[in-house]
């Protein structure tokens, strides 16, 4: 059935007026009496009586109405569930300790109780994630795509660049430099455990080493964060890459050392990729949010050429 002849015979019913019903809908009176007329033959029966002083419900009108009623209520409750702010925004933020989890906690914490569902599509590369931003499984996710890597239907915004930082024990022979330039850690073993080869971090790395003649392994199994901690506390020679704004921990014996890059300063560059025209509100938030407390780019930040 119309949903329109439904909603035009319920307030004809209501009403009891074919002009007050048109009046209700902001349609003339000629529209409505056609609406009734398609309602009437798709069913089959005489839905209203008219008479001196307007219509009345004939028996099968008054069948009808709980259901055309019950119908309209369902249908209200629908556009509601799927209205822009009307449930929280899913955000994929890759990996909880990077930057783009910690940009969106300071978010939330600047707008206490904002709906937010935080995930991490950790398994998926960066197509994969745009297009799950594209068939609505998330509504954003922070990742790094050529221009001509994002699909149709998605829009992007570069809101978040992660200066990179060394990562090494006490006992390298970088541990006690105030910063580094990339150029001299050539001849330096830099792993960085878990990189898979389909994944636009291995792009980004791929393409640091090759700019810089950097050694960038992911050689061995990865043990998780933790015992990664204790290799490079047990190493005088291995080093690995972690962004400015990550949080990892590690106990307090292992005295670590986060060194800045700079001359240039490499900087991961991660977009905000969401539906074009996406208008939940939690999203124009964060976009703003992000706009307006997110460092600027150093002056002498290096980035792949695909970015």
């Amino acid at each position: 059935m119309d949903v329109e002849a439904l909603r035009t015979f319920v307030a004809v019913a209501e009403t009891g007026l074919f002009q007050a019903a048109a009046d209700e809908l902001g349609v003339s009176q000629q529209a409505v009496s056609k609406r009734i007329a398609a309602l009437e033959g798709q069913t089959g029966v005489t839905l209203l009586v008219r008479t001196s002083r307007g219509s009345r419900l004939s028996l099968d009108g008054q069948v009808l109405l709980p259901h055309a009623r019950k119908v309209l209520a369902a249908l209200e409750q629908a556009e509601r569930a799927v209205r822009p702010g009307s449930r929280p925004l899913r955000v994929d933020v890759l990996h909880r300790r990077i930057a783009p989890a910690q940009a969106v906690h300071r978010f939330y914490r600047s707008r206490p109780g904002t709906e937010l569902d935080v995930l991490t599509l950790g398994e998926e590369n960066a197509a994969e994630a745009a297009r799950a931003v594209l068939e609505g499984t998330v509504d954003a996710s922070f990742r790094a795509l050529p221009a001509d890597g994002v699909p149709a239907g998605i829009s992007t915004e570069r809101l978040l660049d992660a200066p990179l930082e060394l990562l090494v024990g006490p006992g390298h022979p970088l541990a006690d430099a105030p910063r580094v330039r990339p150029a001299d850690l050539a001849g330096h073993r830099i792993w960085v455990p878990g990189i898979r080869p389909d994944t636009e971090w291995a792009a980004f790395y791929r393409s640091f080493s090759e700019d810089f003649g950097l050694g960038i392994d992911a050689l061995g199994p990865h043990f998780g964060d933790e015992a990664l901690m204790d290799a490079l506390a047990d190493s005088a020679s291995l080093a690995t890459l972690v962004g400015s704004g990550d949080r990892y921990l590690w106990p307090l014996a292992h005295d670590l050392r986060r060194i800045p890059l700079h001359d240039p300063t490499p900087v991961y560059p991660h977009l905000l990729l969401f539906r074009s025209g996406d208008r939940h509100p939690v999203l124009t938030a964060l976009r703003e949010h992000l706009r307006a407390v997110s460092p600027s780019t150093p002056p002498d930040a290096w980035v792949p050429d695909w970015a």
